[in-house]
């Protein structure tokens, strides 16, 4: 049954579940959802009740930590334009990096686990004050190169890592029963922790080990508190399944396919198992393009789908691209449009209208991976 994010937000939000997993394909409105329950989650709690007995600070009226793109919008570069040489990484003001760093001296923590899931050389130094923070190499022979511009994939593993050293610190507080021996009163109000694809930029073994610590700290937590995971990497989606043990009876129905609909609306749908037991996520996105075929509904988004698709085959058959399945006759062509058509649509939220060729350029597509790589049903 179709619903709105809201409408799926809410029904998040009544379950009683410890742990909800969800499963989507990037552009299916995971970071919207994350937007929709946390505006949920404080309208619902939000209240005027006496704060008297509670430290009273930007956390203590917090109900829910999120971690997704728009936490990665906390931190931005100053580049340094005239000079090109003082590159620095700026963190906008914010009550969880504060905690972190000012309150709780975690730099050492954050740069530890940021180095052993990138480089060990790669070194971020933080300004006295933790609004600013440059990156270097160190060799370990005297010899370092400073203020280098970390690329996108290790920017993000550094956010997370502030990010992973908080709620570790949240959780830890929340364990002890009883709140007067608690070390502080500012996380009492958190009821959620909501987790969008902390995973985009990690190779396979630092992914499963990070699915592996997450669900370790998951498991630790003896409080009330609640968490929603949403991810678009079956692996990843894979290790939590089975490290959180969500095979269980009790835990059966927190596990969830998140769909984006041709109309706009959305579809949560219960999964049992894990993406290899419940859905295989490469039939499922060739099922996904062939109805849009069928009722002529092709949008944009779906060549981000088909080039999810060729990468996935490529990957199984041992092909060292993607392109290499491509008709060798219009393989630069082709490599172009979905290049071009695919990235568009990552980089923004708009749903243009497809030419009549791009439809056509879809269906030939998906038809020469089906004919000419051995594609059957799933049984």
């Amino acid at each position: 049954m179709s619903k709105t994010l809201e409408k799926i937000a809410e029904q998040l939000i009544d379950s009683n579940k410890k742990v909800q997993l969800i499963y989507a394909f990037n552009g299916s409105g995971k970071t919207r959802l994350s937007r929709e329950f946390k505006k949920l989650v404080e309208t619902n709690l939000n209240t005027d009740e006496d704060k008297s007995d509670i430290e009273y600070s930007i956390l203590s009226q917090k109900h829910i930590l999120y971690y997704s793109a728009f936490t990665e919008d906390l931190f931005y570069w100053d580049n340094d334009l005239s000079g090109d040489k003082e590159r620095k990484l700026k963190i906008h003001p914010n009550s969880f990096t504060n905690w972190v760093f000012k309150e709780q001296g975690q730099e050492q923590n954050v740069i530890a686990n940021f180095q052993h899931y990138t480089d060990k050389t790669l070194t971020p130094h933080f300004n006295p004050d933790f609004s600013e923070v440059s990156f270097s190499l160190e060799r370990g022979n005297e010899e370092s190169t400073k203020n280098i511009k970390i690329s996108k994939a290790e920017e993000s593993n550094f956010i997370w890592s502030i990010f992973y050293s908080f709620i570790e610190q949240v959780i830890n507080v929340l364990n002890v029963a009883e709140p007067s021996n608690r070390e502080t009163n500012q996380f009492d109000q958190i009821k959620y922790i909501f987790i969008d694809d902390p995973v985009s930029s990690l190779d396979e073994n630092h992914l499963i080990e990070l699915a592996v610590n997450l669900a370790e700290l998951i498991k630790s937590s003896d409080s009330e508190l609640k968490f929603v995971i949403t991810t678009h990497n079956p692996l990843f989606y894979n290790v939590l399944y089975n490290e959180l043990k969500l095979n269980k009876k009790d835990k059966r129905e927190g596990c969830y396919l998140l769909e984006r609909l041709e109309d706009g609306t959305f579809e949560l749908e219960e999964k049992k198992g894990d993406s290899n037991k419940s859905f295989s996520y490469h039939l499922h996105i060739k099922e996904i393009i062939e109805k849009a075929i069928a009722k002529n509904k092709i949008q944009k988004y779906h060549f981000t789908l088909l080039r999810n698709l060729y990468e996935k085959t490529a990957n199984f058959l041992g092909y060292q691209g993607w392109s290499e399945l491509l008709p060798d006759d219009k393989r630069v062509y082709l490599r172009r449009i979905i290049q071009f058509t695919s990235h568009s649509t990552l980089s923004n939220e708009i749903i243009a209208e497809p030419t009549e060729q791009e439809k056509q350029t879809i269906k030939f597509l998906l038809n020469n991976l089906i004919d000419n790589y051995n594609f059957s049903k799933q049984v």
